[in-house]
């Protein structure tokens, strides 16, 4: 099963997604880092730009990534209480 590496922008509070060499705030950009990703996270959590590191189990659908969590889904949306700020990477019916 495909694993994800996403975090927040310390900053802002943006949900992020690990995208190969940089983040993104669209989950269609990040790739899998499946057996490389607490290795990553070793190395990007000294550097202090983005918090709450985790790894999230996610399926692959024609769509593009699919978080198997709830609670991932409705972070790669946008926030829940304004619809209006969606992010177009999963749709708000995804959830």
């Amino acid at each position: 099963m495909p694993r994800l590496l996403t975090g927040n922008r310390l900053e802002t509070g943006d949900v992020l997604w690990w995208a190969g060499s940089d983040w993104s705030l669209h989950l269609r950009d990040a790739v899998a880092v499946d057996d490389e990703g607490e290795a990553l996270i070793a190395r990007l959590l000294p550097q202090e730009r983005i918090n709450d590191l985790v790894l999230i189990d996610v399926d692959a659908t024609p769509d593009g990534w699919r978080p198997r969590s709830t609670r991932e889904r409705v972070r790669a949306v946008g926030p829940s209480v304004r619809p209006d700020f969606a992010l177009p990477s999963l749709p708000v019916e995804a959830i």
